[in-house]
């Protein structure tokens, strides 16, 4: 249901280790897990230390798109940094959605860290039986 969109993503997060934080025009990638739970697929972002309102999340068409921004903590004067290892800037990530989600009623949670999506699989999509009708009487063809 899920297509993925980004298959250099070791090379993506080697790149930017060195060219430094993302911005909003160049964002870094954020790590993901996707899975089927009954009929809902569930896509979890690792966001540590990013606020809820930092957090922007769109769909367009079958495109999802969710950008967050962890921004520095602000320090005391005297306070002299002595390492500094988890990234700054601006994270992105877009998924292709299959047509048989239901993007209108995508649920969003966040919670230590981990931005949650909920996606449902849309009624048409789901498996249903069909009826088979009986026909009372034969039918002629005449030319």
């Amino acid at each position: 249901m899920l297509m993925r969109t980004d298959p250099f993503r070791e090379l993506d997060r080697l790149a930017q280790q060195l060219m430094g934080p993302g911005t909003w025009s160049r964002p870094s990638p954020m790590p993901m897990d996707a899975y089927r739970e009954g009929d809902v697929y569930v896509v979890a972002f690792d966001l540590p230390g990013v606020t809820a309102d930092a957090i922007d999340i769109d769909v367009e068409r079958n495109m999802l798109t969710v950008k967050a921004e962890r921004r520095p903590v602000t320090k005391a004067d005297d306070v002299q940094m002595e390492l500094s290892e988890r990234p700054l800037g601006v994270f992105s990530r877009q998924i292709v959605l299959a047509d048989t989600l239901d993007t209108e009623r995508i649920q969003a949670d966040y919670e230590a860290g981990v931005l949650t999506l909920r996606i449902p699989i849309a009624e048409r999509a789901k498996p249903r039986k069909i009826s088979i009708g009986g026909g009372s009487g034969r039918k002629e063809i005449s030319g």
